[in-house]
């Protein structure tokens, strides 16, 4: 710590003998950095006070029908493009400042002298922006920012039917592809169904496998009833039979029999045609063994046996009353008329039966290759609900964006309210020639002190014995003094007032420099 200190003592012994020279350079620096303060020409400055409102009432009545872009961002970042190259050219030439400028280069000077000059400042909570500009020229400048202020109100409409028309345009091309892809896959789905109309019809609304169980359940059914009417037929042709071959028989006593026979058990036989026909639907769903199928066995064997009994009263009855021969005609017309009935009833239910196996080959043909046929029905479907979706989608979007562009040429996206109209300060605001002169005094007595240093540097002196002996590395003998005789004492003593004096006169005249511009302010003021 000593040593350093040492050594700050040496520099400052070093500079103090070079003192004239220093104080001759503050005076230099502080003459010219005075100088160059009082020659720089005043700025003044325009500004303007802008309110963007971001708030309509058409926007909550129309939300969810139109889009509603985020007002406050686009205006944010309005703000921070607004400044740049294509706009300010737009400027120089509505404030016209093109005028002096005679080639490509002074003007491109121009237009990054604006760019770096033109300030949009900003209160993100209250919407307010200041546009401001300096200039020497106070005209100039409010000429920039009049025309600033127009650039940035019109920006915003500009761009926002740029965006809205864009939008327009893309999404209308997309509707056209879209609409070329419905119709394509409208075309395949048609030609699909014209190859398939068969599958279709057969379908119903059914899938193959339930429609082959259905026409399969028809056709059991089918068959039962005919193997139904056919024991039905066949009974009464041998009943038929058994008329005829009796009527051949002469015998009075044989046709009262049969006539009595014939008149007396109808309801025992169709009560026997029934159970056989139970008997038949049993046997085909459960064995020989069921209870159900040895209750219907019993049941026609007792209706049987029941039968025999009465033919056998009836045939006492005939012979102890005989009947004419005309009864046994009508019987045999009624029997010949229930056979045609019973073949018609079964030539119908062959065909019926016929038809249903008919549908149930090509149910089973179907089935083979309906998993394909239903895979590409699938497929065709999805392509055309997946265009159809994306094609409504579109229209939908292209009505929000044409409803959107109405919104905003009726509202606007905002509402630009000019608070404060350009306007130019009355006086200077650049440069700050107070704090200049400031710096420039500063800058006087830095330079003067520099100046000595380096000088003490450039012709170094040894001020005491231990410096000279750290350099020679060498032990000293001894010391002679100085003594000042009187006059020298007084010479010195005049020569450091006169020192002072000469550098206080450099503070006090910037002083009084300072104080005077002060005062000159405040009276424009």
């Amino acid at each position: 710590m000593d040593e350093l200190i040492s050594q700050l003592l040496t520099f400052a012994k070093g500079s103090w003998k070079h003192r004239w020279l220093g104080v001759l350079v503050a005076w230099l620096v502080g003459v010219i950095g005075a100088g160059i303060v009082l020659r720089v020409p005043d700025k003044y400055e325009a500004s303007a006070r802008i309110y963007v409102d971001t708030q309509s009432i058409l926007k909550p009545l129309m939300s969810g029908l139109a889009v509603q872009p985020n007002v406050d961002q686009q205006v944010g970042m309005l703000s921070r493009t607004l400044i740049t190259r294509p706009n300010v050219e737009k400027l120089i030439r509505m404030a016209d400042l093109d005028l002096g400028t005679t080639s490509k280069g002074s003007q491109d000077g121009l237009v990054e002298q604006l760019m770096n000059t033109l300030q949009i400042k900003s209160t993100a909570r209250d919407n307010l922006y200041t546009l401001s500009y300096q200039d020497q020229n106070p005209d100039k400048a409010k000429r920039v920012v009049q025309s600033l202020v127009s650039i940035f109100v019109e920006s915003s409409l500009g761009d926002s039917r740029k965006d809205t028309d864009a939008a327009k345009k893309f999404i209308t091309e997309q509707i056209k592809t879209y609409e070329s892809k419905l119709e394509s896959a409208e075309a395949r789905l048609k030609e699909f169904k014209l190859r398939n109309i068969d599958v279709q019809t057969a379908n119903g609304g059914t899938d193959i496998a339930g429609k082959l169980s259905e026409i399969s359940t028809q056709l059991n059914q089918a068959k039962l009833e005919l193997r139904e009417a056919e024991n039905a037929r066949d009974a009464s042709k041998l009943q038929l039979q058994n008329e005829k071959s009796d009527s051949a028989n002469i015998s009075t006593k044989s046709l009262m029999q049969e006539s009595a026979q014939s008149l007396a058990t109808p309801e025992i036989d169709s009560r026997i045609e029934v159970q056989k026909r139970n008997l038949d639907g049993l046997l085909q769903r459960f064995t020989e063994q069921h209870p159900d199928v040895i209750g219907a066995r019993r049941l026609i064997k007792e209706l049987e046996d029941q039968k025999k009994k009465e033919i056998q009263e009836l045939r006492k009855s005939a012979m102890a009353n005989p009947l004419s021969s005309s009864n046994n005609s009508l019987a045999s017309q009624e029997m010949s008329r229930l056979l045609a009935a019973s073949e018609v009833q079964v030539a119908s239910l062959r065909a019926r039966v016929s038809e249903y196996t008919s549908r149930y080959e090509k149910a089973r043909e179907f089935l083979k290759t309906a998993p394909q046929t239903e895979a590409e029905y699938a497929q065709l479907n999805r392509d055309y609900a997946i265009n159809k979706k994306n094609y409504e989608d579109l229209v939908s979007r292209r009505e929000s964006a044409s409803l959107s562009g109405d919104l905003e040429s009726a509202a606007g996206v905002a509402d630009f309210r000019l608070i404060d109209p350009p306007r130019v300060s009355p006086k200077p605001v650049a440069p700050n020639r107070l704090l200049l002169l400031l710096l420039a005094l500063v800058a006087a007595l830095g330079a003067g002190g520099f100046t000595a240093f380096a000088a003490s540097q450039l012709r170094p002196v040894f001020h005491d014995a231990r410096t000279l002996r750290n350099v020679i590395d060498l032990p000293l003998l001894g010391v002679v003094t100085l003594v000042l005789s009187e006059a020298a004492k007084r010479k010195e003593r005049s020569d450091l007032r006169k020192f002072f004096a000469v550098l206080i006169s450099l503070i006090v005249a910037f002083i009084l420099l300072i104080s005077a511009l002060a005062f000159i302010s405040g009276q424009i003021g």
